[in-house]
């Protein structure tokens, strides 16, 4: 008791505050530091990410992109079989053409993707538009004819920059070459019957 006394007398003396108006401040500066100390998060948990059921998570704008594939070579493709490679279905690379040249730009889907600022130019032959920076349907063409030298210039840049940073993986073709094979192995095949036939007529 002597030391209570002795306890209530020194806040009394130092503060002016009777006891009970003492720790009911101190009770109440407790509660606001337990308060202002829930709204911040501590350095160790900052970079730890909010689970869900035990298991951690990641906003969406926080996780890794989908992994790229390595490009794949298609060959002789057709301006029309290119449209099918503009970003409407994910499981396809995504390409472009420069020049009758096919370049795999998936690595940079945010631009070229559906909803990307250069997402026009995908799956199609882009040469006039990017000689013009023109994004016009219209200039989504390799004809070059009425250009000058500044936009030749210009379109050059955007070829270098592609063969530096993608990979090429196929050429556009007016008319597929595998089909032009076949007709012309089917026609030699037709004249060799014919030959055949003639020399056993003249038997």
């Amino acid at each position: 008791m002597g030391f209570y006394a002795a306890l209530m007398d020194a806040i009394h003396a130092y503060t002016g505050l009777s006891s009970a108006a003492f720790f009911t401040i101190l009770a109440l500066s407790v509660m606001v530091y337990k308060t202002v100390c829930g709204m911040f998060v501590g350095p160790d948990e900052f970079n730890t990410p909010p689970t869900v059921n035990g298991v951690g998570v990641l906003p969406p704008s926080l996780t890794d992109p989908p992994p790229v594939s390595d490009p794949v070579q298609l060959g002789d493709v057709t301006e029309e079989e290119l449209r099918a490679y503009n970003g409407s279905d994910p499981s396809k690379p995504l390409l472009m053409a420069i020049q009758g040249q096919i370049y795999d730009v998936s690595r940079s889907r945010m631009f070229y993707g559906p909803g990307g600022p250069y997402g026009i130019f995908a799956g199609r032959e882009a040469a006039r538009a990017l000689a013009l920076l023109s994004f016009d349907p219209r200039d989504l063409t390799a004809d070059l004819e009425g250009l000058g030298a500044s936009e030749l210039e210009v379109l050059q840049d955007w070829e270098d920059k592609f063969v530096e940073k993608y990979a090429k993986v196929g050429q556009i073709v007016s008319k597929r070459n595998d089909q032009q094979s076949v007709a012309d192995i089917g026609g030699g095949k037709a004249v060799e019957e014919s030959e055949e036939l003639e020399a056993k007529k003249e038997l």
